[in-house]
């Protein structure tokens, strides 16, 4: 069966900077797919490329396959990229004050995605954007489709950028740190929000965090970047339960548990990630590995470490 999103190879450069290097992955419908990493670890990048976003006077994007609903993305023109933008494709993006128009209401905004990807007229799209907000749990649904973003909370604006990303009734959704700035009840409620949504419409989900902790509510798999690369795949129960990738074992450390010893401290991972403006020689994480040793001035593939996952360390090929 054909993967509803494909990605193979993918390579984004930014002038000297080699911001993704080799990412490959699949999603199925109704799969829910996490990507973590460090800031900068080329994680949105990945995905703005996925769906065209990147700016091609500043980015140079390649890749051996890009594929949406079995559809090659990479050669598509602008146009086609618009219509499947919205609709086959919606993404949820970090900070929805900075990503709402504010010269323009709620109801307004999710009303132009279904006048675009719907078809529907300007007065059927207003009622079904006042649906769209009670559909995602805004109180007062009518009312608030007047108003403007900066009259919403954080939790509410979030609201509405979810409600505009589902009014095309699109296949794939992105959400991409769509729980950042925002407290950890609302952040609950948001996590809530967006799964009952995947549940009930079969939506192939990517969500894209720094927060190893929250994924595992989320996510049927995980892949960790470091450096612009995948450095570990698995799913999810297995990452949690047997890390195998030094880096992917820091990450986890560094976040804590309530089932910690008493006066046990999470850990931070020491230094800081390479610059990705310069040539990266053997593995990227081997200045920052308590574990390396002396092949790791070779760069490790990703090694299988079961049926369905893999990590890039020569530690795996080794058995330790």
């Amino acid at each position: 069966m054909t993967a509803l999103l494909e990605v193979r190879d993918l390579h984004v450069r930014f002038g000297a900077t080699h911001a993704v290097r080799g990412v490959s992955f699949e999603l199925g419908a109704g799969d829910s797919l996490g990507v973590v990493g460090e800031s900068g670890s080329g994680k949105s990048a990945t995905m703005l490329a996925v769906i065209g976003l990147h700016d091609h006077r500043a980015a140079k994007v390649s890749a051996a396959a890009v594929s949406l609903a079995g559809e090659d993305l990479r050669h598509a023109p602008e146009t086609r990229l618009r219509d499947l933008r919205g609709g086959t494709v919606a993404m949820v993006f970090q900070d929805p004050l900075t990503a709402l128009n504010p010269l323009y209401t709620a109801g307004f905004q999710i009303g132009e995605v279904l006048r675009r990807h719907r078809g529907l007229s300007r007065r059927a799209a207003s009622t079904a954007a006042v649906e769209m907000l009670s559909h995602v749990g805004v109180p007062d649904p009518r009312r608030r489709a007047t108003q403007y973003p900066h009259q919403f909370s954080g939790g509410m604006r979030q609201r509405v950028m979810i409600a505009a990303a589902l009014a095309g009734e699109p296949r794939l959704l992105i959400a991409d740190e769509p729980t950042t700035a925002l407290d950890v009840t609302v952040q609950a409620e948001i996590v809530e929000l967006i799964r009952d949504v995947q549940a009930r419409n079969d939506l192939g989900l990517v969500w894209v965090t720094h927060d190893l902790a929250l994924l595992a509510r989320v996510a049927d798999r995980v892949l960790v970047m470091y450096a612009g690369q995948v450095v570990e795949a698995a799913p999810a129960a297995e990452l949690y339960a047997a890390p195998r990738h030094p880096y992917t074992v820091g990450l986890l450390s560094s976040v804590a548990r309530l089932d910690q010893p008493r006066g046990e401290r999470a850990r931070a991972i020491p230094g800081g990630p390479p610059r990705l403006d310069q040539p990266i020689i053997g593995c990227a994480f081997a200045p920052r590995c308590s574990r390396r040793f002396a092949r790791c001035v070779e760069a490790p593939p990703l090694l299988p470490t079961s049926a369905n996952a893999a990590a890039a360390c020569w530690l795996v090929e080794a058995g330790a």
